[in-house]
């Protein structure tokens, strides 16, 4: 999978993800991050991106020419320069759709996902009329640019796309995979402080595992998250009743 991220600090990108899971990811070839610097296409010897906004206001705004060009450059790129074949283009913004698990399952069936980063106040409305496809946000506070989010997004997605893992079912039993928080997890030593490790997990009784894990699971989500909780109730009444059965017997 290809991400394309627009930005005005590539290295704190290229940094930030060549680490960990998606350096290896990217060693081995199975994603691929291209950083555009978005100040290569300022037009100036400055390397200026940013102007006054019409209107007055404070701060300053992110110029949709150079953004424009520097689409057009990615394009060209990876399309053939067809402007008509318009990939999924997400722009962080604290106006965006929260970022969740299953926005991340969508963008991994991309071959191509492109991140805009915005900076200073935003971006000038029209370049992101013309190419923003997703305005995305990862919650609602305000960051100095688009570049940790962008990050977030990347490292969320990439452990979706077979191989990025060491496992591919890790991905398949984490917190959000099915609408509930993760249960406990424990490992060497059995005892630590004296808190010992729940004896169903020592029982190698995989069926009785798994009914641990699924009502662990429930109770985590609802004293944490009962948001998620009443909405999974709510989408899952007939496997939780045919559980709490089951339990009762």
């Amino acid at each position: 999978m290809n991400f394309h991220i627009m930005t005005l600090f590539p290295d704190m990108i290229n940094n930030g993800l060549s680490e960990s899971i998606t350096g290896r990811a990217m060693d081995k070839g199975i994603i691929n991050i291209n950083t555009i610097n978005i100040r290569d296409f300022a037009g100036n010897k400055y390397g200026h991106v940013d102007d006054y906004t019409y209107g007055g206001g404070a701060g300053m705004l992110m110029q949709a020419e150079p953004i424009y060009k520097a689409y057009e450059s990615l394009i060209d790129g990876f399309c053939g320069g067809d402007l008509t074949k318009k990939p999924r283009v997400v722009y962080m913004t604290p106006q965006g759709t929260p970022f969740n698990q299953a926005m991340a399952e969508e963008f991994a069936k991309e071959e191509d996902l492109v991140l805009l980063c915005g900076h200073y106040e935003g971006i000038d409305e029209r370049v992101l009329e013309l190419i923003v496809t997703d305005n995305v946000s990862i919650g609602d506070f305000v960051l100095t640019g688009g570049e940790l989010p962008a990050m977030m997004i990347v490292d969320a997605v990439s452990r979706l796309v077979p191989g990025v893992l060491g496992s591919d079912e890790s991905a398949l039993y984490e917190s959000f995979y099915d609408g509930l928080l993760e249960y406990p997890q424990y490992t060497r030593p059995e005892v630590f402080m004296d808190m010992k490790v729940p004896d169903v997990l020592l029982s190698g009784h995989h069926k009785n595992i798994a009914d641990w894990r699924y009502e662990k699971s429930l109770e985590r989500t609802k004293e944490r998250r009962p948001d998620l909780y009443e909405k999974y109730i709510k989408e899952h009444e007939e496997e939780y009743i045919k559980f709490m059965k089951r339990k009762k017997r």
